[in-house]
């Protein structure tokens, strides 16, 4: 299911300012508040809405990238991987609010794993994520960043 809002302008600078210092989108920064007012911030609830929240961004940037348009494709792409880090953080309880502590979290999951492609694999996000500011990747290396998006998904969870 959906919602859709009308919001003040000062509200919604709000919300993209802190989503960008979350590495979130803002549906993501609203999700939490509702969560956290109705008091369903629980550790398995927040899981199950960054689950959601990946999965939806994966498929926007699928739609964005059949469409043409690199830098949303990019961008949602990113924001699908950084939900399901923030899934799998949620699952352990831990909460985190900044580009900062997700590369840290990734960081700490390809050391526990022994795997180091987790951390590769996050490197192509963050570098879709650069490319929505930049517009300089081509579109076979965001292609091929997105599916590395998917190989991150498919490794922690999705």
């Amino acid at each position: 299911m959906s919602l859709m809002l009308e919001l003040p302008e000062r509200v919604l600078e709000e919300l993209g300012r802190r989503a960008e210092e979350e590495g979130s989108g803002m549906e993501c920064v609203v999700a939490d508040a509702v969560t956290a007012y109705l008091g369903l911030n629980d550790p398995e609830t927040q899981a199950k809405v960054y689950l959601q929240l990946s999965r939806k961004y994966l498929r926007e940037a699928d739609e964005f990238l059949a469409k043409g348009d690199h830098v949303q494709a990019s961008e949602k792409a990113w924001g699908a991987a950084a939900q399901m880090v923030k899934m799998v953080a949620s699952k352990r309880g831990v909460k985190l609010h900044s580009h900062g502590e997700l590369h840290k979290f990734v960081a700490q999951l390809a050391a526990e794993n022994g795997d180091e492609e987790i951390r590769e694999l996050w490197q192509s996000a963050g570098m879709l994520h650069q490319n929505f500011y930049e517009n300089w990747l081509p579109k076979e290396m965001v292609t091929g960043n997105i599916e590395d998006v998917k190989e991150l998904m498919r490794k922690l969870g999705s």
